[in-house]
């Protein structure tokens, strides 16, 4: 039954001061640890930046997490490059 939907999972969770709920087929830990990371990225810029609002502090986060994201996906990228052919084996 490759067609099968996967159930949506319902999650209540925090972020920067405010709740959201979630929806999503991640099971409910991950959704959490997804939205625990946003959290911090967002508490740690609002430390550091006091002044800012919290849109540009959402932004500024997106943006931290995205260059994350690029850096690993070159990384990434360069490991198979090196490595490709004998992680195949």
């Amino acid at each position: 039954m490759p067609n099968e939907a996967k159930p949506l999972n319902r999650v209540k969770v925090n972020i920067n001061g405010e709740d959201y709920y979630l929806r999503g087929t991640a099971s409910v830990d991950y959704i959490k640890k997804v939205a625990q990371y946003v959290d911090r990225e967002m508490f740690n810029l609002s430390k550091d930046y006091p002044n800012l609002s919290r849109t540009r502090i959402a932004v500024l986060a997106a943006l931290n997490i995205t260059d994350e994201l690029f850096k690993l996906k070159q990384e990434y990228e360069e490991f198979l490059a090196t490595f490709g052919d004998e992680a195949k084996d």
